[in-house]
This record gives C-alpha cells, structure tokens and sequence, in this order.
C-alpha cells in the first residue's frame, strides 16, 4: 500500500499517509472478513489547513480530501488483486521467467513512466523449496546469483522457446538489478515550475528501445553521465 502511495504522488507521498491510514483502517480486512470498527484518523496534520491566503473553502478542503481518499482505496483494490493474481504454483521440470529490475546508478527506476522491470529465460525448476521458494537452473552467466527465487519473481513460460532471452552485456547482480546505461539523447525540451525552468532530455537506454525511452533531467544527466553530452 505504502509503495502504491508513494509510486502515485511522487515526492509528496508523506502528505497522502493520513488517507491511507484513515482507508485502511475503515476498508474491509481478509484477516477479520469483515472491516475493522470505524475509527477516525490519528496521523499528525490530517486535520489541520494551513491556508495560503485568508480565504479558506471548507467545500474545497473536503472535496480534495475525497478524492485524496478515492485515490488510496482505487490503490489498495489494485494492491489485493494483484496479490491474488500472484497466488502462483509451479512444478518440477515448469520453465519459468525470471525478474529483473532495472538500476540507474544506485537509484531504481520506480517512479511512474520509467522503465519497468523485464524477464529474462526461461529457466528449468530443479526443486521446490517450501511453499513459496523454488529453485532454478541458472546459466553460468548467472554464477553470481543465488538460485532459489520467491514465486513473486517468476513468471510461467506457456512455450519454451529454442533460444533463451539473450544476457549478453546483462550484468544481473545478486539482488536481481542490472545498470541501465544512457545511449543517445533523442528529443530535449523545458519544463516549467514555479521558480525556474527544467531542461529535460529523452533517453534511449541500453537495454531498452527508441520506444522506451524516458524523460530525465539534463542536470542529473550531466552530473551521472558525463560523457553523454561530450559531442
């Protein structure tokens, strides 16, 4: 849930915690199959209005938190869904799609808009570990990572195909991520905010194509990838 809320509003998430407090704990719980008592929201500042001008609209402050509380449940339905989609078994012998996450620098790329995870395989399941956990046959490529995956991590393959998904100049490291890499800048423009203009730059990256490209400020740009902008 905290995750959906952050991914939704971005650097401003800690502003949306009130709604998500006041949603969860009034929303219908599978544990108790039934919603929890009605209870108000305790979360520090979830009343209070600190007006910009003098002039406060009571029907403003409760429109926007509607649909401030709108917002959250539409997350908290798509983040049980998803749970139940994931409700995953497989068997022995199963080929299996692996997950990766894709790295810029340290930073995920996890906001809306950037760029998603892949899968890479398919792998053959050698061994069932538990309810959850299985174990695969990794390439040598792969020595590096551990070889038993949380079923989260994994995706069924309805076809194994004669070749595996290529991991040439793939470095996966042991925590499932690999670096992404700008290759060319495809398009610039600026933004506007309330102080200054953006310079941003549309960025085609490694392991990805001209269609994928995201949006990346020039700053953080030049300051990470210097050689980018050497021509």
């Amino acid at each position: 849930m905290l995750r959906a809320c952050a991914i939704r509003y971005g650097t401003s998430w800690d502003k949306c915690l009130p709604y998500a407090e006041f949603s969860y704990n009034n929303g219908y719980q599978a544990d108790l199959r039934r919603n929890r008592r009605l209870k108000p929201c305790t979360a520090r500042g979830a009343n209070a209005v600190v007006p910009e001008s003098d002039r406060v609209y009571l029907d403003d402050i409760i429109r926007d938190a509607e649909q401030q509380l709108r917002i959250v449940r539409e997350n908290l339905r798509v983040a049980r869904s998803g749970r139940e989609k994931r409700d995953l078994s497989f068997k022995v012998d199963d080929h299996v799609y692996l997950k990766v996450s894709p790295m810029r620098g340290i930073r995920r790329f996890n906001m809306k808009g950037k760029l998603a995870p892949r899968y890479i395989g398919p792998f053959k399941i050698l061994e069932k570990k538990g309810e959850v956990a299985y174990r695969l046959e990794l390439p040598p490529s792969l020595s590096g990572v551990h070889d038993v995956f949380h079923v989260s991590q994994l995706k069924k393959c309805l076809r194994v195909p004669e070749e595996q998904t290529s991991l040439e100049g793939l470095e996966v490291q042991e925590d499932l991520t690999y670096t992404e890499h700008p290759v060319k800048i495809l398009d610039t423009s600026e933004r506007n905010t309330k102080n200054k203009k953006i310079k941003m730059c549309r960025v085609q990256w490694s392991h990805h194509t001209e269609a994928e490209a995201t949006w990346e400020r020039e700053d953080e740009l030049k300051a990470a990838y210097p050689a980018l902008f050497a021509n």
